[in-house]
């Protein structure tokens, strides 16, 4: 019989409040032993932001899993962890459960994922109350209304009742962070808190992360691959690759004097607005533009409502050989209009022409027909591609749907696009899952490519991606858009990405365009008001441009009557972990979820 200790975890020496201390940690897989993590020293200070950043496996987030204690069982762990002074390697799994909550809360990535879709939000966040032994009953309840206040969640005592499907990303992400908040955890780990969302929710997001750790003095190790999220919130900056733990200082010292050549290589592949310069307008060849869009109308219909109107009148056109980049917000109605335009919803009015051809009025055969000719690149490949069929079939999945050549023809066109985008032919036989999240994304673009269409639509290919994998797809991309000559819809929230792909740039908001030119002239001398906003909240890799970037905004927003964005929490620190604290004054915060 096996006796658990089940004593508390006593306090180690030390003011951090999180610590690594020659940590290391290996796999045991099947293909043998992986040293994911090799022997690193990190630690996170009371109301300091520590980065962690690098590239996918680099072993950023595993470092951050071993603080909870929710390794996997083939994990070996050695080293000593520390959090809120008290030793993570001696804890039963009951203090374990109780540490989670207490002492260190997480933020993950994907809010849906974190929260359970079935459950309304009252009812999570008074549980997680309830099992730390915050609050109970009204008091669960009164505390949690409270949290989403502090959080900028407008109307907290009926939204509380909702499910995560019926608020926006930017609110989902906001209700994680007061999850995480709820039991007054001494550290918070946020892994990439950002990733999915536009700049202006980003933006908003890390001023909320700041103020609550400039209030509540609460210590955040940020892990992210955005090196303009590290300039805006990190006092401290460490890079890891394969493992190891290259460089760390301070974000001023790391991102603007790095010293090994891999910051350096990562600083380089950072996407830069007004980096580009002018360029020369595309010609219109001869023929019909690849996209025309005129009073373009779509809405969708909700049962014993009026219907919701997600495109209001908007018109725009692709050229051949033009990439028109579309921009705005979540919900602004991008993705709509991409959809729209590969004929996958219907428009309740207006018109929608593909390479001359009005899609409103065309019967599914002709649409068939005129689908061989477009090609389309969705922001997640994970769940774009068939799990079940190797990347070759995946690749020659839209010749087979077509009936265009024999199998012969179809390998010979795979592998040429695998060279294309610059993958190994070998690949053809590998499964998506045995890949990268960018070898995945390279396969969505050759597929797209595979019927060489005329016209493409790109939605937010290249988010969810490290920098320099993204700037190798963004380069690639680039190359075959030269190389094929087709006409693009690129819908993406990231401003310096556009800056370095579009030729003509399309600005929307709930559901109308705001503002269309030359991409030159939209982001380097913007006319209306919200995409001046757009470009301030994108943030910059440099602590001191972004500071002088921060404040400019928080000047505009003033000027244009939109409430200040700081946090200011009356908060007793002998409250700290004994029940909800004094009342919060959320007035700086008002502002901050409207319209989102």
């Amino acid at each position: 019989m096996t006796i658990i200790d089940e004593t508390p975890a006593q306090p180690v020496q030390g003011g951090a409040v999180l610590s690594f201390t020659d940590l290391e940690i290996k796999f045991n897989t099947e293909f043998g032993r992986v040293h994911a993590v090799k022997g690193i020293t990190l630690e996170v200070n009371p109301g300091e932001v520590l980065a962690l950043v690098g590239e996918s496996g680099s072993g950023k987030s595993v470092t951050s899993t071993s603080a909870l204690g929710l390794l996997p069982r083939n994990a070996t762990v050695n080293g000593a962890i520390s959090v809120a002074g008290k030793s993570v390697d001696s804890m039963s799994d009951r203090s374990l459960r109780k540490m989670r909550g207490d002492d260190v809360a997480m933020v993950f990535q994907e809010p849906m994922t974190a929260l359970n879709p079935v459950l309304t939000v009252r009812t999570q966040m008074i549980e997680a109350l309830e099992l730390h032994g915050k609050a109970y009953g009204k008091d669960a309840e009164a505390r949690a209304v409270e949290l989403l206040t502090m959080v900028g969640i407008p109307d907290p005592e009926r939204r509380i009742k909702q499910y995560p499907h019926e608020f926006s990303g930017g609110q989902r992400q906001r209700i994680v962070i007061a999850m995480a908040l709820s039991c007054d955890p001494t550290v918070i780990i946020a892994d990439e808190p950002t990733t999915a969302l536009d700049v202006t929710v980003q933006a908003e997001i890390l001023d909320l992360l700041r103020s609550l750790k400039d209030e509540l003095n609460t210590g955040i190790l940020l892990i992210t691959h955005s090196m303009g999220v590290v300039a805006d919130m990190a006092d401290r900056v460490a890079v890891m690759y394969k493992g190891d733990l290259v460089e760390q200082g301070s974000a001023q010292e790391v991102l603007t004097r790095p010293q090994h050549e891999y910051t350096k290589r990562l600083l380089e592949a950072v996407p830069k607005l007004g980096s580009r310069g002018e360029t020369a307008p595309v010609v219109q060849e001869e023929g019909p533009k690849a996209l025309e869009v005129h009073d373009l109308v779509v809405e969708y219909h909700r049962q014993g409502k009026e219907p919701f109107r997600a495109v209001d009148g908007v018109s725009l056109s692709v050229k051949r050989g033009e990439i028109v980049g579309l921009v705005g917000e979540s919900g602004s109605g991008k993705s709509t209009i991409a959809r729209c335009a590969l004929g996958l919803i219907p428009a309740a009015s207006g018109e929608v022409a593909i390479l001359g051809e009005d899609i409103t009025q065309m019967s599914r055969k002709p649409l068939k027909e005129l689908r061989r000719r477009i090609g389309v690149v969705f922001q997640d490949p994970a769940s774009s591609l068939n799990p079940r069929l190797p990347v070759g079939d995946c690749i020659a999945e839209p010749m087979d749907v077509h009936s265009i050549g024999d199998s012969k023809s179809r390998r010979e066109k795979v592998a040429e696009l695998l060279d294309a985008v610059e993958l190994p032919r070998s690949v053809a036989n590998r499964y998506p899952h045995e890949l990268s999240g960018g070898q995945r994304q390279r396969v969505s673009i050759a597929r797209a490519l595979s019927l060489d269409p005329e016209f493409l639509v790109a939605d937010e290919p290249t988010s969810a991606l490290d920098v320099s994998v993204q700037a190798s797809v963004l380069k690639m991309f680039t190359h075959l858009q030269e190389q094929y000559n087709f006409g693009c819809l690129f819908v993406s929230h990231d401003l310096a990405v556009i800056d370095m792909l579009a030729d003509h740039v399309v600005v929307l908001k709930d559901g109308k365009v705001v503002e269309q030119g030359a991409r030159h002239k939209v982001l380097a001398d913007p006319q209306e008001e919200y995409t001046k906003r757009l470009l301030m909240a994108a943030p910059v890799p440099d602590p001191a441009e972004q500071r002088a970037r921060r404040e400019q905004r928080y000047a505009f927003m003033k000027e244009i009557g939109e409430e200040d964005h700081g946090l200011h929490i009356e908060h007793d620190d002998s409250a700290r972990g004994n029940g909800p604290n004094q009342p919060f004054n959320s007035s700086g915060l008002g502002g901050l979820a409207g319209g989102h």
